[in-house]
This record gives C-alpha cells, structure tokens and sequence, in this order.
C-alpha cells in the first residue's frame, strides 16, 4: 500500500545498488532508476550521489531512508491488521534479536511458529542488544529479544527466561581443571570478551562490579563481535571468555570446549521489548505468547 517509488528508494537505499535492488525487486535497472528519478524530483533534492561508479546517500537521502523505513513498517502493519478483521494471523512480523538469542534460541521458535500460522512473514535482524532495542524504539522492527532488561522509557520490556553465562575455554586451559570459577582466578588469565554494546558485555561488567572487581581487573586480550568468533578464539587456547551455556552445547558434548559455572553463578534474564505505546498486530500478541513458552521450556537453569 506503500507508494511503490517510496520501496525502490529503500531498496537501492539499503543496498547501495541498482542492480541489487533491481534483481531484489524482480524489476529492470532502467524502470529502478526512472522510480527513484521520480522521487527525487517530488522532493526536489538529490538522494543520491553517484561517482566512480559507486552510489553513497546524500543527507537528504539519508533522511528519506530512515523515514521509508517507518512508513513501510507501518503499511506492513496496517495491511496485517486489515488481514485480522477476516480473522487472520496473518501479516509481516518484523522481529530483532541480540546475537546469543538469534543464532541459538530463536530460529527453532520461529520456525515452529510459522508452520503454525503460515500467513505471517517473519523478518529477523540480528545485532547486538543496544540496535535492537533503538530500531524497536522508532518502529522499524515490531519487537526484539534482547539480553536483560531495557533502558528506554518508549519501550515496554518482559521477561521470557533465565540464561546462566558461564566461564568457556579450552579443554587444555589451566580454568578446565575447575569445578567451579570464582571471579578473582579470572584475573589470572587472558580473556577474550564481546564489543561494548553487547548485552552480554554489560552483564559481564555488572556481575564484575557487583563482586568488588571492574573490567579492567582481567587481561583483555580481544573483543570480538560474536558468539562463534569467541568460541573460535578460546578453543585455540588463547584465553577464556564467559558466555551463554546455551551457545556451546554441542562444543561441550563433543569435548571441544569445557564450560564452567561462576561462583557466585551469573544468571541473566532475556527479555522481549516492544514500543510502549503501539497497539500491537495479533500477530505480534501471539508470537510473543509462543517464544515466551518455547524459549522457557529451552531455557531452563538448573
């Protein structure tokens, strides 16, 4: 219901190409380039600025691309809640979720959920706790899954389940040898930990401060931005990092990583946000209903 022109600006807008856009959009790159022409001169500002056959966004298309986003989000939604008035589940569900919850707890759940209700269409972005929550915030996404609780006053936040983070490394690493890790032995060893922005980082660095101790009390010896790249790192010995259990099950099972609990243990809450004040799409209401129980029964600290 969106004005077509509007969905080829954001396409070319959100791939920085023509071409991509075009094959995205099953349409010719002449009948691409004519839309978002057409565009331009409505607005009468240049979106675009082509040079040594690269195309970047101007500021004004830098604002036109932020606005597209709300407005399509919004047609999605309100063609979704035309679909409930026939009795519908039924619609676009654009859902955001941190790292650790969207690559290990989530796909299963979304996929169970749409073979119960095939006329919905989920859309996952993955990243870290900090974007999910700002794109939730100014309605690009309708809900996001995130590590602890939210900060923003425009969001509502619930909690779905508990999640323990333990102490992850090698099997040959001096930690592997423990029952149990109390935070002081960590400073000991190199650690290897998530990029600030990451709700796990936070709780980290909560649980640090809790304890009498701050980040910097452990041998930093790398960042990096997600759960496989860390899994990667320490199983290579080069240190430690302390992570979801949940996202070494299978490298635990097979002896490829050792995890060990935290004394005192660190357990987190993973939580759904949403805009305080939207009414939310059936859609929206039953997947939120569904990931709670899904992730609950998977989640279960012992």
């Amino acid at each position: 219901m969106a004005d077509r022109r509007l969905q080829v600006f954001h396409a070319v807008a959100k791939h920085l190409s023509f071409t991509k856009a075009a094959e995205a959009l099953c349409m010719t790159q002449p009948a691409v380039t004519f839309q978002v022409r057409q565009l331009e001169e409505q607005f009468n500002a240049r979106l675009f600025d082509r040079a040594q056959g690269r195309i970047t966004l101007t500021p004004a298309g830098q604002l036109a691309f932020e606005y597209a986003g709300r407005i399509l989000a919004l047609s999605g939604e309100l063609d979704g809640r035309l679909r409930e008035l026939g009795g519908q589940t039924a619609g676009p569900l654009l859902i955001g979720a941190s790292t650790t919850i969207a690559e290990y707890l989530l796909p299963a759940v979304v996929g169970e959920f749409k073979v119960r209700h095939p006329g919905v269409l989920p859309r996952l972005l993955v990243a870290n706790s900090e974007v999910v929550q700002e794109r939730v915030s100014d309605r690009r996404l309708d809900l996001g899954f995130i590590e602890g609780d939210s900060r923003l006053p425009t969001l509502a936040s619930e909690t779905c389940c508990d999640d323990e983070l333990q102490v992850v490394c090698s099997p040959s690493h001096p930690l592997a040898k423990l029952a149990l890790v109390a935070p002081r032995t960590l400073a000991e060893h190199g650690y290897v930990g998530r990029e600030p922005g990451s709700g796990t980082r936070e709780v980290v660095d909560h649980y640090l401060a809790k304890v009498g101790m701050g980040i910097d009390s452990l041998q930093m010896v790398m960042e990096a931005s997600s759960p496989e790249a860390l899994k990667g790192l320490v199983a290579t010995g080069l240190g430690f990092t302390v992570m979801s259990r949940a996202t070494v099950v299978k490298e635990v099972l097979l002896g490829e990583l050792v995890a060990i609990p935290l004394a005192p243990r660190l357990i987190r809450n993973l939580s759904v946000v949403y805009p305080r004040e939207r009414i939310q799409s059936r859609a929206v209401d039953a997947f939120v209903a569904f990931a709670r129980e899904r992730l609950q029964a998977r989640c279960v600290v012992a």
